[in-house]
């Protein structure tokens, strides 16, 4: 089921952002008798510099493009850092037109798949710009068995029950995935794909509609990863995520563990249970169009 897009995106990223705004860290005074979340919209024009009903004719829709100056004046005054400045001026520029233009299959170059193929102790895949799994080597697959091509990571990380007893960090998890949905997805929000995929998963999800409506936007490139796996036991994994340049937001992600940490054992005994084991077939996702699959 798809969901609506939303024709006044950049008023709406306004009014969720200023209600989430901390008013002590702006210096507003009288914060004991406010009856509002985040700051008024009187006081973000102020620390803005623009006029208070200029600022209401944003967050209304009625203007919808503003100056990169104004918005970075704003964006300072809402306390947003790099990522969520980066995406407020790119809600604002002119929508583009999707009517005429089909979306072609998301595809991994031959280098890229060598490279992870490559990695014996790393478990490594790809996925695309709405995070569907697009290459991954076998020892992420033996990690956790929907890193597999055909699979979407956030479709299945929100929906599907083994998830939480895989990671324990799956509240940690989920929280860094909606942020990293938005940034690499853009500013587009009438993306086809994107609202189907933010439909199916707000239907599905009570915690993703709760993350998702927060609007946050970020590019966590780095951090650390537990999973509990059945047979190689617990894990704690740095992991990388980085962008392939050319690649249209495809990113490739990493795991390794700590030289000479239990961690590292278990992903070595991992990795001998794989190479004795036959191939699990691949499942191609609900997501995945027939077409694609």
């Amino acid at each position: 089921m798809a969901a609506t897009a939303d024709a006044n995106a950049l008023g709406r990223y306004l009014r969720v952002r200023r209600a989430l705004a901390r008013p002590g860290a702006a210096g507003v005074p009288g914060q004991g008798n406010r009856r509002v979340p985040g700051l008024r919209r009187e006081e973000v024009a102020f620390l803005a510099g623009v006029s208070s009903d200029y600022y209401v004719r944003l967050e209304q829709g009625r203007d919808r493009h503003p100056s990169d100056q104004v918005l970075l004046a704003i964006a300072r005054a809402l306390q947003l850092d790099e990522d969520a400045t980066g995406y407020l001026l790119e809600l604002a520029k002119p929508p583009i037109s999707r009517s005429k233009r089909t979306r072609a299959p998301e595809k991994v170059s031959d280098r890229i798949r060598s490279l992870i193929t490559s990695w014996p102790l790393t478990p490594a895949y790809v996925h695309g710009k709405y995070m569907d799994i697009l290459a991954a080597n076998a020892l992420a697959t033996a990690l956790c068995p929907f890193i597999t091509p055909g699979r979407n990571a956030i479709l299945d990380a929100f929906t599907e029950p083994e998830m939480r007893e895989l990671r324990p960090d799956w509240d940690a998890m989920t929280a860094r995935a909606v942020p990293h949905l938005r940034s690499i997805a853009g500013a587009d929000t009438d993306d086809p794909r994107l609202v189907e995929l933010v439909g199916e998963l707000s239907l599905r999800s009570e915690r993703f509609r709760t993350l998702w409506a927060r609007q946050d936007v970020k590019h966590k490139t780095t951090g650390t990863s537990l999973f509990n796996h059945p047979q190689a036991g617990p894990l704690e994994l740095n992991y990388e995520m980085l962008l392939i340049p050319g690649s249209g937001m495809q990113s490739l992600v990493t795991y390794h563990a700590e030289p000479g940490s239990d961690s590292e054992e278990r992903l070595r005994l991992l990795d001998s249970i794989t190479t004795s084991a036959p191939a699990p077939p691949q499942r191609a996702s609900p997501h995945t169009p027939a077409t694609e699959r």
